[in-house]
């Protein structure tokens, strides 16, 4: 896409970088999206398509994917300079620790930080599936990690060394499957938020039960602070597999299973899961949840179509492609 392609500004944003809790705080609800890095090409024209369509939405704020290697972190990095600087929009950059020293992640941070970025998500990045495909664990990935064994300790490095940034860390609704002892899991989720989490974002969810006693248990366990709610429509049936094999204890329930079966082609089942998706935020919405998290895959279709069936935007029809089988990144 070239440099001349027009942006709109959102209502009611400004150039600079407010923190992403505040964000949270001001709106009601709060609803953001998540972008990827493209690769080139109609990727990249499809992506910039897509931000130029939903930033008129008025986003609360716009998180960036972030990849293992350095040619991938370099994508995120411009990508994330690129829509902060054409849209006004406050963007979150994905920061994964996994495999990187702590001079590494110094200098990243400290780049982002001269570059007037002011949110970080902080994560420690995955071992397995396809990260590892694309990266295999190494010798220097495990030397590396005794600096961040846990994204907690990537956490409470950031607010050390950068207090003024406000730093997000993820969470899993239904259970990580490198720790199935759910009590633990807590433990460690309340590792993040002492060592300084601002606020959390939850991995993609299908049930809202599962979100609604989750987000009970973290108040029992003294967990305070923001916890958005990650939402995904599924786009066809090998996504949904796609989906259970990246994330295990993802529970996809019989009444999405069977709208899914009743239907033949991917362009019905996307519209089922745009017409599940849409349900989920409504129900988000009436239970006052802080905030909603819409990783878009790149493409508006979806978010454009859940705003205009719950009121929440007018839009102009924006001719949003039909055709979604990728998973997000990061």
């Amino acid at each position: 896409m070239t440099a001349t392609h027009s942006y709109r500004q959102s209502s009611g944003q400004s150039s600079g970088q407010a923190r992403v809790e505040d964000l949270i705080c001001r709106a009601e609800p709060s609803v953001s999206f998540d972008f990827y890095p493209p690769r080139a090409g109609k990727t990249a024209e499809r992506l910039y398509r897509s931000i130029e369509e939903l930033v008129p939405l008025g986003p609360s704020f716009v998180t960036v994917g972030y990849g293992t290697g350095p040619v991938t972190r370099a994508r995120t990095h411009e990508l994330v300079l690129r829509i902060r600087r054409m849209t006004g929009l406050t963007v979150v950059t994905h920061l994964t620790c996994l495999g990187c020293s702590k001079s590494e992640i110094a200098q990243l941070v400290g780049t982002y930080h001269e570059e007037g970025i002011r949110n970080i998500l902080a994560l420690r990045g995955e071992r397995s599936g396809a990260n590892a495909k694309a990266r295999p664990f190494s010798e220097a990935d495990g030397k590396h990690e005794r600096d961040f064994p846990h994204a907690a300790d990537l956490v409470r490095f950031i607010k050390r060394e950068f207090p003024e940034i406000s730093v997000g860390a993820g969470c899993h609704c239904e259970g990580h499957r490198e720790t199935p002892n759910r009590l633990l899991e807590m433990e460690h989720l309340r590792a993040k938020v002492d060592a300084g989490a601002d606020w959390l974002v939850t991995q993609l969810f299908f049930d809202n039960r599962e979100f609604y006693d989750f987000q009970a248990r973290c108040r029992m366990a003294g967990i305070e602070v923001a916890i958005l709610a990650g939402i995904m429509p599924v786009v066809s049936k090998k996504d949904m597999h796609r989906i259970a094999e990246l994330s295990p204890s993802t529970r996809f329930p019989a009444q999405l299973l069977k709208a899914v079966d009743r239907v033949s082609s991917d362009a019905m089942v996307r519209n089922v899961g745009t017409t599940w998706a849409t349900g989920q935020v409504f129900d988000l919405i009436e239970n006052q949840v802080d905030g909603i998290h819409l990783f878009t895959r790149n493409r508006s279709r979806a978010a454009l179509e859940i705003y205009r069936a719950l009121g929440m935007s007018e839009p102009k029809d924006s001719g949003a492609e039909a055709s979604d089988e990728q998973s997000p990144s990061g």
